[in-house]
């Protein structure tokens, strides 16, 4: 796990961050501090693209560009490091509580000795280094619509875009849907996520697999399998390039929710869904994210 970070103003973040989320294809985080106005952009990779010195040259030549554009981006330092893989599988314990998903779900750890309500199905996480732990405002919103989408007594299926920790996945085998499929490219999250489908007792149901949605075939010699309830907590860089892969395997109906999106980016792929004749039907915005579910 690396950590890259551009120091930038208040003009200069939303410029930088959108530049990181090309280089990376992944969602960066702004900090800002509030006694000096000062803007950090973040972004945590899983391992860098190309050594530490080249990737310096090319983030410095990105920037150069922003600045010839007229952009204040401010001294733009440049901070590359490592993260120590125990320190960051280890630090989210410390922070991670149960969390309550109405009265559907109930997210915990292991160690949690917090008893469910009447009714909520339990939902036992370890994420390690994979994302997806309940509490980020993008993750928390795919669990409220997975409840919310489940018809009590039919049978419906769900596909998973990108399971991180598996936490979708599992949690759908809980509500009951009867068909649960999910991917992601990441060999590390295939294997956390397998390991909490088992911990959930719900390995029989749910096997994750590896596969990059980019390789992914349109279809082949016959039709793609078609899901009830589809989830992508992509980014809108990925988002968009495989839309019509995603959207091939949508049941007429269907509903397919879409999270990780910043919040300037999301109009633009609302629009894309409608050329695909899927309407919003239901939204969250946070700070800097925006999520929905589209029939």
């Amino acid at each position: 796990m690396w950590q890259v970070s551009i120091s930038t103003t208040a003009q200069g973040e939303e410029a930088v961050a959108c530049f990181l989320e090309r280089e990376f294809q992944k969602p960066a985080s702004i900090y800002c501090d509030e006694a000096t106005g000062a803007r950090t952009v973040t972004i945590h990779p899983r391992r860098l693209p190309r050594p530490v010195q080249a990737l310096r040259a090319r983030l410095r030549g990105g920037l150069r560009q922003l600045k010839d554009c007229g952009l204040d981006i401010g001294p733009a330092r440049i901070a590359i490091q490592p993260l120590p893989r125990r320190n960051w599988a280890e630090s989210w314990k410390r922070h991670f509580k149960p969390v309550d998903i109405g009265r559907f779900l109930l997210i915990k750890p292991a160690w949690s000795r917090r008893r469910p309500r009447r009714g909520q199905q339990v939902v036992i996480l370890d994420p390690g280094l994979s994302f997806g732990t309940g509490h980020h405002p993008t993750t928390l919103f795919c669990l409220q619509q997975l409840a919310l989408c489940r018809r009590p007594g039919q049978r419906q299926s769900f596909l998973d875009i990108g399971s991180g920790s598996g936490i979708l996945a599992i949690a759908a085998a809980k509500l009951g849907y009867t068909w649960v499929e999910a991917f992601d490219h990441d060999p590390v999250a295939v294997r956390v996520s397998r390991q909490n489908a088992k911990k959930n007792q719900v390995e029989h149901r749910v096997w994750p697999r590896r596969q990059d949605l980019t390789t992914l075939q349109e279809g082949g010699s016959g039709n793609p399998r078609r899901y009830d309830v589809i989830c992508a907590n992509l980014a809108r860089d990925l988002l968009l390039k495989e839309m019509g892969k995603i959207c091939a395997r949508l049941n007429p109906g269907g509903k397919l929710i879409v999270a990780g999106i910043l919040r300037r980016q999301f109009g633009e792929v609302a629009k894309v869904l409608r050329g695909f004749n899927l309407t919003l039907q239901v939204s969250m915005d946070d700070k800097y994210w925006k999520s929905g579910q589209f029939v």
